[in-house]
């Protein structure tokens, strides 16, 4: 988005609303990706070859501080990493996501969010959380959060994106929130169609809340 497109969401929000913004997907996905055809200015031969994967080269560093810009004029308070299926837990794409990381800015005040897709182990993600000081974003219908004690769910919908989950479903992801206090738990319902079902799990937080109080 444009900064005046940016400026325009920030004040248009309440002051206490929380962006959470994707990183570029040129940080995050090769160009074999579909999403490239929305770009506003076409890659060239040797950009195709240079984006995704996090790989260090010149546009996608690029690319990763025009996510920190974008954040700032936001001032959102999450950055996501969210991988496509096709970044599988190789050695190499181990190797590239720690140096990445490693490299490039990180504000002190925005958390960095990991969403990885495809058949990543556990114990693999767990570990690179811990050393890069990661979040893992989960759909909690799909898999289970490796860092429960910073909770971010991702709901994209058990049958496609335009499922609509039922009352029962939603009773299960209030079940699956961590209990207690402690620091808030996110859940985010990804797609427009599934505004309605943030305001119905709303009216079921409020409802057990309430129980809980009297």
């Amino acid at each position: 988005p444009r900064d005046g497109t940016l400026r325009r969401w920030r004040a248009l929000a309440p002051t206490d609303f929380e962006f959470t913004i994707k990183a570029w997907q040129l940080v995050t996905h090769d160009s074999s990706s579909p999403t490239y055809r929305r770009l506003r200015s076409p890659l060239s031969e040797v950009d195709r070859a240079d984006v995704g994967r996090f790989q260090t080269t010149a546009i996608v560093l690029r690319a990763w501080q025009r996510t920190l810009d974008c954040a700032a004029l936001l001032r959102a308070t999450a950055i996501l990493l969210q991988c496509p299926a096709s970044f599988r837990p190789t050695e190499d794409n181990v190797e590239r996501l720690r140096s990445f990381l490693g490299t490039v800015e990180r504000p002190s005040d925005v958390r960095i969010l990991w969403e990885p897709r495809g058949p990543w182990p556990p114990d693999v993600v767990a570990t690179l959380c811990r050393d890069l000081r990661l979040i893992h974003v989960v759909d909690p219908f799909v898999a289970a959060t490796v860092t429960p004690e910073q909770t971010y769910f991702r709901l994209h919908g058990t049958t496609g994106a335009r499922h609509v989950y039922t009352d029962a479903e939603l009773e299960r992801l209030a079940d699956m929130l961590p209990a207690g206090q402690g620091t808030p738990a996110y859940v985010l319902f990804n797609n427009l169609p599934r505004v309605e079902d943030a305001r119905r799990f709303r009216t079921i937080e409020s409802r057990r809340l309430g129980q809980e109080g009297q």
